[in-house]
C-alpha cells in the first residue's frame, strides 16, 4: 500500500466514506512552533488547528520542535506532516469513531542536527504561538545548561535560546514577542516556564533589555488539558490500515471528549477562536476553580485505578 503522504492526498486514491479528508493545505504559512511531536499533542492541539483551518478561522500551521534526540519528527515529514486520528466515545449515547487525517503540521524539525534551522523559524514574523508538552519533567531548572550547547539540553533552555535569536533578530520589537501555552500537567506550568527562562537568561548573563522583553511582551498562560490519548492502537493496527487503503506510521487514536481551560487575556480567544468551532476550550481570567476540580478528579481517577489494579482485573 502507499504511504500517506501530500502525493496520497492529491491523488485519486479511493478513501474510505467514513474517513473525512481536506485538501493538502499548501498555502497556509507556519504560525504555531510546537515542542513536542507526541500522541497528546497530535491527538488534542494540532487536531484544534486542524478544525479550525478547515472553517477558514486560523489559516495556519505548525511546525514542531523535537524536544530529545529519539523522536518521531523522521516519520512525520516523510508523511509531510499528516496523519490519522481516530476518535472514539459517545455521541448523543451512541457509540461513535471519527476518523480523520490531520494536515495542521506542516514539518518537523530536529533540533540536535538542524539547530539552525530552528532558530530560523524565530526570524518568521508569522509564528507567534509556542505550544509544548514535554512531560511534566519538561518544565524544570537546569543549571548546567548552557546557550553554548545546541541545543540546550531542557526544553525551558531550548525556549530561551528561541527568544533571544528573536529578540536580537527583531531588534527587540515588542510586537514579536510570542504566546506560550504550555499544556504539560503541572500546577500554574506558564508561570513555571516564565520563572524558569527568566532564571536561565540570569545565569547566561543576557541582557536587562532581553529579560525586560520577556517579561512585558511575551504572554505565558497556565492551562489544564484533558483528554485520554491511548495512541498508536498497535493491537488493530492491521484492521485499520487495510479498511483506509494506505500506510500510516502515525495513526493516533483518543476519546471524544476533550477540555483545554486556558487563563489568559480574553482578546486572545479572537486570535485563537477554538470556540468558534464548537471546541471545549475555556478561557479564564482565574483558573483557580478548575485546577482545584480538575486536581481532585485526577487524584481519585488514579486511587480508582490502583484500586482496579490491586483487586485484579
Amino acid at each position: 500500500m502507499a504511504i500517506l503522504n501530500k502525493d496520497l492526498l492529491q491523488s485519486d486514491h479511493n478513501f474510505p466514506e467514513d474517513l473525512q479528508v481536506q485538501s493538502f493545505p499548501e498555502d497556509l504559512p507556519e504560525r504555531v512552533i510546537q515542542f513536542g511531536e507526541g500522541n497528546f499533542l497530535r491527538a488534542f492541539v494540532d487536531w484544534m488547528f486542524h478544525q479550525m483551518n478547515k472553517n477558514n478561522l486560523f489559516n495556519g500551521r505548525v511546525v514542531v520542535v523535537q524536544p530529545i534526540p529519539q523522536g518521531l519528527v523522521d516519520k512525520l515529514n516523510e508523511q509531510d506532516g499528516l496523519y490519522t486520528l481516530l476518535l472514539r466515545g459517545l455521541k448523543d449515547g451512541k457509540p461513535t469513531e471519527i476518523k480523520e487525517i490531520i494536515s495542521s503540521v506542516s514539518r518537523g524539525i530536529n533540533p540536535y542536527t538542524q539547530w539552525e534551522e530552528y532558530l530560523k523559524c524565530a526570524e518568521n514574523p508569522d509564528i507567534e504561538f509556542v505550544i509544548s508538552n514535554t512531560t511534566e519533567a519538561g518544565i524544570s531548572y537546569d543549571k548546567d545548561d548552557s546557550l553554548d550547547k545546541k541545543p540546550p539540553v531542557s526544553f525551558p533552555g531550548k525556549l530561551t535560546a528561541y527568544l533571544y535569536h528573536r529578540f536580537n533578530h527583531f531588534n527587540g520589537d515588542p510586537t514579536k514577542g510570542m504566546v506560550i501555552i504550555p499544556c504539560e500537567l503541572i500546577d500554574r506550568n506558564g508561570d513555571n516556564l516564565k520563572k524558569i527562562v527568566l532564571q536561565l537568561a540570569n545565569d547566561w548573563n543576557l541582557p536587562e533589555a532581553f529579560k525586560e522583553w520577556v517579561k512585558e511582551h511575551n504572554i505565558f498562560l497556565n492551562t489544564l488539558v484533558d483528554r485520554v490519548v491511548t495512541g498508536y492502537p498497535k493491537d488493530e493496527i492491521e484492521d485499520i490500515l487495510a479498511h483506509l487503503g494506505y500506510e500510516d506510521n502515525l495513526v493516533d487514536a483518543g476519546e471524544l471528549f476533550h477540555l483545554w481551560v486556558i487563563e489568559g487575556p480574553k482578546e486572545l480567544s479572537e486570535k485563537l477562536p477554538f470556540t468558534k468551532v464548537g471546541l471545549n476550550v475555556l478561557w479564564t481570567d482565574d483558573m483557580t476553580p478548575y485546577r482545584t476540580y480538575f486536581f481532585s478528579a485526577s487524584s481519585l481517577l488514579i486511587r480508582f485505578r490502583n484500586c482496579r489494579r490491586d483487586d485484579g482485573p
